[in-house]
């Protein structure tokens, strides 16, 4: 699949879209599921993820940590689910808590909404990133949070992959 397309559409918001050679119930099952979460988004190269709890309803919750394999050092977010729509939309807020990497994304929460759409068995998930201000948008991308995005997509294509064997 291609890279993910990266885009500004405010001075608050970023839109992350991707796309994936599989059908929505499956990408929408490895966001859901904490185990098949951890196996995507916590397997960026030098990186674990010992911490990876959901309880993804509206009115539940999430918490997910990383951990450095170099130096121990840890960092992770935390949200309240705010809307569910089965293979189609999650809204969450987004919480950063720099743990003790040294840098910051912002104090007030940003709201996320991922959307699922599926056209010919190839799903677009659009990740639309809602911060408190400018500040905080630009502090985060300058994280390099997008090209992090994009290798954790790569391994979800892998993920996804391994799903579709196994049905």
């Amino acid at each position: 699949m291609k890279p993910a397309e990266v885009s500004l559409p405010s001075d608050t918001e970023v839109l992350v879209k991707r796309s994936f050679d599989a059908p929505a119930r499956l990408v929408w099952r490895a966001y859901m599921e904490p185990d098949l979460l951890r196996r995507w988004c916590g397997s960026t190269p030098g990186w674990s993820m010992p911490v990876c709890e959901m309880d993804m309803r509206a009115g539940g919750g999430y918490r997910w940590r990383w951990r450095s394999d170099e130096n121990g050092q840890e960092f992770g977010f935390t949200g309240e689910v705010m809307e569910v729509v089965p293979h189609a939309k999650i809204v969450h807020t987004q919480v950063f808590d720099p743990g003790d990497l040294g840098f910051n994304m912002g104090g007030e929460p940003s709201i996320i909404t991922l959307t699922f759409e599926e056209v010919d068995g190839i799903t677009i998930v659009a990740t639309s990133i809602k911060y408190a201000s400018r500040a905080d948008r630009d502090a985060a991308l300058e994280t390099g949070m997008t090209d992090g995005m994009e290798m954790n997509y790569k391994q979800l294509d892998g993920v996804l992959a391994v799903m579709q064997e196994e049905k």
